[in-house]
């Protein structure tokens, strides 16, 4: 029996995902596993094979990654294995197709009406806990080198 290829997709999400305003390699990124997707979304590339197959590097691939999260888009389920939308996804039957969307949760489809807002959200909060945690590394620093400063004057 051969299986057809041709894969069926409910919505055009193009528009909305252009919207989100993603880091071009993270563009890339999801292009990329698109094409090596299973039908219903699931692929199986580990991120130093991505790289390779993006010409970019591996920190740029975690970090297309993290903004394809962020955004919904993709999910990691373990590493080397992601999932897409299911709005992304291409599904071999449009029964399979309509199944996927209604199981989602509302918040995660891509045409929830703030969905683009909530990853810019999500972005913010990420990018302040980055912020807090080096904050806190640079105040460590600072910390230790005084303990340091403080043992030498001794000596």
């Amino acid at each position: 029996m051969t299986v057809s290829s041709k894969r069926f997709a409910l919505v055009n999400a193009d528009g909305v995902v252009a919207d989100l305003d993603l880091p071009a390699t993270a563009y890339r990124a999801l292009l990329k596993m698109r094409s090596l997707s299973e039908a219903g979304g699931r692929i199986e590339i580990d991120q130093a094979d991505l790289a390779q197959r993006l010409d970019i590097s591996r920190p740029a691939v975690t970090a297309a990654l993290r903004h394809l999260d962020l955004a919904q888009l993709v999910k990691k389920q373990r590493n080397g294995v992601y999932q897409l939308n299911p709005m992304l996804a291409g599904y071999l039957s449009l029964a399979d197709c309509t199944a996927a969307v209604a199981d989602m949760e509302p918040a995660e489809r891509l045409n929830a009406p703030d969905f683009v807002e909530r990853y810019h959200e999500a972005v913010k909060m990420y990018q302040d806990q980055l912020a807090q945690k080096r904050q806190a590394r640079d105040q460590q620093k600072k910390v230790v080198a005084a303990r340091r400063g403080a043992l030498h004057a001794v000596g």
